[in-house]
């Protein structure tokens, strides 16, 4: 049915768990994708204001020391690691890119602690480039859907790629973070609630869905 092929399931996904990035800044975006790895929402928020509110650029950072920083994104979580990794990429980006955030994927995945993941989520939202950001949730959503058969998130963001229309890559990401969370959760998902559930593996044939 054509309601159950690949993008027309995204489009419901993406229209029922709507998830808008009003941030645009590359700087912020970055340092903020960095700040939610492993955490809440509200923690990463908290975290990035209490940060923002001290430090708003690159230079600024690059010239405080990951002491400096540590109190400031403590609400996010490992905030020794996450607070080293910010003031390395604030000197890198001093040092190599003249202040600013790189648009190539490529020099992204050059800075400390950023994976493809964070790299795509910059080029979506801060530069409006077709990129796909596949997380937990986006990994673990597709393959249960039956989208994807893959063991890692760089294969399914591959696969993802080649199977999604374009503009899909920025706000699936988002949508399924929501979707993953309040529905199809890693544990007892709430199939009875899921728009999509009747274009789902797992809900269709749970005995050979992966989980």
């Amino acid at each position: 049915m054509k309601r159950c092929e690949p993008n027309e399931v995204a489009r419901t996904i993406i229209e029922h768990f709507p998830r808008e990035h009003h941030e645009k800044d590359p700087f912020k975006v970055l340092v903020s994708t960095i700040l939610s790895q492993r955490t809440r929402d509200e923690n990463t928020e908290l975290a990035s204001k209490r940060l923002f509110d001290r430090y708003s650029s690159p230079v600024s950072i690059a010239n405080a020391s990951p002491e400096d920083l540590y109190d400031l994104v403590k609400p996010a979580g490992m905030y020794k690691q996450k607070a080293g990794r910010i003031v390395a990429i604030a000197k890198l980006l001093v040092e190599r890119y003249d202040n600013k955030v790189p648009m190539e994927l490529s020099e992204l995945l050059k800075l400390p602690g950023v994976g493809r993941k964070t790299a795509n989520i910059v080029l979506s939202v801060s530069f409006g480039i077709p990129a796909l950001a596949v997380d937990t949730h986006v990994h673990r959503i597709s393959n249960r859907l039956g989208w994807v058969k893959t063991r890692t998130p760089d294969e399914t963001e591959h696969e993802l790629t080649k199977l999604l229309d374009e503009d899909l890559w920025g706000p699936i990401n988002g949508s399924m973070v929501e979707f993953g969370r309040r529905i199809c959760k890693p544990l007892k998902p709430l199939c009875g609630k899921c728009p999509v559930k009747e274009c789902c593996k797992l809900f269709l044939f749970p005995e050979t869905a992966e989980r």
